[in-house]
């Protein structure tokens, strides 16, 4: 991952959001895939307008999923081990 200090501070200020390490892991699980794919965008994409108002949809969109999984039961890995 590259360094992201010099970024534009819309970048940076709206990439904090894609956190999850507060989650339950059960939501952290779901949260996952929206950090990654958030940090892979900032890594290859220039700031810009397009790249905050997709970095924001992509935000909306990660909130609809984890509140999603509020309604159903924490997940079980291989193994039987319980997130």
């Amino acid at each position: 991952m590259t360094e992201k200090s010099n970024r534009h501070p819309s970048t940076t200020h709206i990439l904090r959001y894609f956190e999850y390490d507060h989650l339950p892991a059960n939501l952290a699980w779901f949260s996952a895939p929206f950090h990654a794919l958030a940090h892979e965008m900032v890594d290859h994409l220039p700031d810009g307008p397009e790249l905050t108002a997709g970095l924001r949809k992509l935000l909306e969109a990660k909130d609809c999923m984890v509140r999603a999984a509020l309604d159903v039961p924490p997940l079980r890995l291989e193994g039987g081990e319980q997130q």
